[in-house]
């Protein structure tokens, strides 16, 4: 495998204004692994209640994702209830049930411990910190997610996660969170200054913005008519992001820009349909007609 993941695997219950699912496969592992599919070999690091239905592992194989490390375990599969109903580019958690979640413990097998590229979602850094020193070697390129509620209760630990990784991708007002800064290039000069190479900062309806060391990128959001879910959104874009760059195995400047618009790609399929009813449903035109599309939108001539 080219990547690997580690992150929850979950069943959401979600209302948007376009209407409300109950029991809808979801979590950040998932949605990853489905978008980064489309360019790579990836496998996967969760663990699932014995309520969790066969036919959510048979679609995850039928991507070719590798599901040796989904660990079955007594218990309910991690559940998740939000509303998207104010504001379609922020949830509001209304239940949270961590189940067989709350007692994780990644194990990685040969395979997964060799794998050149890592994505650590966003759970606990006390657990990210483990896989990525459970790994054979230092991979190509580490990533991870975060969250506020790490920001809020486990800082130094996160802080020391983030010192040891390539990329950091988090949410704008977490970035601010984290870093104490207001302006959002200060923010991002903070964040590498803790040790990354790069940062994508994810900005909703805004798109995202990639900052190097030397160099930014802005990665517009796909100007839809219609957003219907934006759950998995920010974990399609990592899927994309990190999918891209491992298919062409190189990491600098010019791949992280294609990959920026890769992963905003992936996130705005992610969003046009309720979980994963859009995204796992591509075809490899429908990928190029969009990536091309994110050229158009982009595309200007110089000034003479």
């Amino acid at each position: 495998m080219k990547i690997l993941v580690v992150g929850s695997v979950a069943y959401d219950a979600v209302e948007t204004p376009a209407g409300k699912r109950e029991s809808q496969l979801g979590g950040a592992a998932t949605y990853f692994s489905v978008s980064a599919s489309y360019f790579t070999e990836v496998g996967m690091i969760g663990v699932v209640g014995d309520d969790f239905d066969p036919a959510d592992i048979a679609m995850l194989q039928s991507h070719d994702i590798d599901t040796s490390g989904l660990v079955k375990a007594d218990g309910k599969t991690f559940r998740w209830s939000g509303e998207y109903m104010e504001d379609i580019n922020t949830a509001v958690t209304l239940d949270t049930q961590l189940n067989v979640f709350g007692e994780f413990e990644p194990e990685l097998n040969d395979a997964h411990a060799n794998a050149p590229y890592l994505f650590l979602a966003n759970i606990d850094p006390n657990l990210q910190l483990k896989v990525l020193d459970s790994m054979a070697k230092r991979p190509k390129m580490v990533a991870n997610d975060t969250m506020n509620l790490w920001i809020d209760i486990a800082k130094p630990v996160l802080t020391d996660l983030i010192s040891k990784v390539d990329t950091l991708l988090i949410n704008e007002e977490e970035a601010k969170q984290l870093t104490g800064e207001d302006h959002l290039p200060d923010a991002a000069k903070a964040i590498i200054k803790l040790g990354p190479n790069s940062t994508v900062i994810k900005r909703g309806e805004y798109g995202a913005t990639l900052f190097g060391e030397n160099f930014s990128f802005a990665a517009p959001a796909y100007p839809l008519e219609r957003v219907v879910d934006p759950t998995g959104a920010g974990d399609s874009f990592a899927g994309g992001f990190m999918g891209y760059l491992a298919s062409v195995d190189k990491v600098d400047e010019e791949s992280l820009r294609t990959a920026a618009i890769v992963g905003s790609t992936m996130a705005s399929f992610a969003v046009e349909d309720f979980g994963l009813d859009r995204i796992k449903n591509l075809t490899k035109s429908d990928i190029d007609e969009r990536f091309k599309a994110f050229v158009d939108l982009t595309r200007f001539n110089p000034l003479t």
